[in-house]
């Protein structure tokens, strides 16, 4: 063996020093993973939107207290829409080129529906709030959704309408998007299974102000009841311009009708109508209840459905991040399929909940009345795998 010089020699320490000077500079700097949130903060999705980034906020600032995922810090980006599906598609692009760990929004299933082609182009895992059923029927192995789909829901309006309210006919008005066209095809279907007319199908814009016409043809139609599926704004103009008409028929929606932005905007003209949720600050699970306190609190006002679905999706990545012990776009998105959370594993998800193999996921939900300009829970109906 070769004899090490004392030039060689004093060369192999200074290396050796500089890499243990260097170890603790690295050590030294925070390790971090980044989200990014493409969703409604101005336009017409504002109000889903800044309730959807306002549980990603409140979610992350609690993780972060807590010493983050997997002990790295949470950074997270928002990025608005401004509710236009052009710009959306865009952000998502700009999105990716960031290199997030996982993508949040957007939460109208259009801006969905044209955006995430790209996000699962690059392989990234992404959470909607969107609705819409064919968000999750394209077999996009990526997507994933934080609410229940609409042919998951209808099927419960459908029965509730055919069994308690008893109605055999009904009047529909919805709005002309895809959101809308999606929930107006699963409720029409889910009724003519039951035996239950359609009296009369009225479509509606996005941004409509002037709900006169469509309340009287609805009204004219003398139905048993009406099933409203509009956006959060329209569907509180509808409600008051119902109201002025006199309409004395049962008023049902899904989600967004009886949610709490719709109960603001709407005042005493929302009390007596009724719908579905997914999701509700007034559940009676005290996680949930705890949420709001929280939500309340650190923004001065009450958490929609949106609220919940934000914070909840943060907390499903935490929860199979902490599985998978490491941060792996790929594997994460695999091990979404058919998987199961329980509280007991991960309080912050509020409520156990599973997911199938195409992104949409099944959880308890509920039956609502507004009663004093407040959701009423009357009624929890069990995940559809056990209906």
């Amino acid at each position: 063996m070769a004899k090490t010089t004392r030039r060689e020699a004093l060369g192999i320490l200074g290396g050796a020093a500089a890499v243990g000077l260097a170890r603790p500079a690295i050590a030294q700097q925070p390790q971090t993973v980044k989200f990014v949130n493409v969703v409604e903060l101005s336009g017409a999705g504002v109000t889903s939107g800044t309730n959807w980034r306002d549980g990603i906020e409140l979610a992350v600032r609690e993780l972060n207290a807590a010493g983050g995922i997997l002990g790295r810090r949470i950074e997270v980006q928002h990025l608005d829409t401004a509710s236009n599906p052009g710009q959306a598609r865009a952000l998502v692009t700009r999105a990716i080129d960031q290199d997030p760990y996982i993508l949040f929004g957007p939460v109208f299933s259009g801006s969905v529906m044209v955006s995430m082609a790209v996000a699962q182009e690059a392989r990234m895992p992404q959470f909607t709030g969107g609705e819409a059923t064919a968000i999750t029927a394209q077999g996009n192995p990526y997507i994933f959704r934080t609410s229940f789909s609409q042919v998951q829901a209808m099927p419960k309006v459908a029965a509730y309408l055919k069994d308690q309210v008893r109605a055999q006919s009904v009047s529909i008005i919805w709005v002309n998007n895809d959101f809308g066209k999606g929930g107006r095809d699963a409720i029409m279907a889910e009724l003519q299974r039951r035996g239950v007319r359609v009296a009369i199908d009225v479509s509606t814009e996005q941004n409509q102000v002037d709900f006169s016409s469509a309340v009287l043809r609805a009204k004219n139609a003398n139905a048993d009841a009406l099933f409203v599926y509009l956006n959060e704004d329209e569907s509180a103009r509808i409600l008051r311009e119902i109201r002025r008409q006199g309409y004395d028929k049962p008023i049902i929606g899904e989600t967004v009708l009886p949610s709490q932005q719709v109960i603001e905007l709407a005042g005493d003209a929302a009390n007596g109508i009724r719908g579905h949720v997914g999701l509700t600050v007034n559940a009676p699970i005290p996680a949930i209840q705890d949420f709001s306190r929280r939500f309340q609190a650190a923004f001065n006002r009450i958490s929609d459905h949106n609220g919940i679905k934000g914070f909840f999706a943060v907390h499903v990545v935490n929860a199979v991040t902490k599985r998978l012990g490491r941060f792996d776009r790929q594997a994460f998105a695999e091990a979404m399929k058919n998987i199961r959370i329980t509280t007991a594993d991960a309080p912050g998800v509020l409520m156990d909940v599973s997911y199938d193999d195409k992104g949409n996921l099944d959880r308890d939900s509920f039956l609502v009345e507004v009663r004093n300009g407040r959701q009423e829970v009357v009624a929890v109906l069990p995940p559809i795998g056990r209906s």
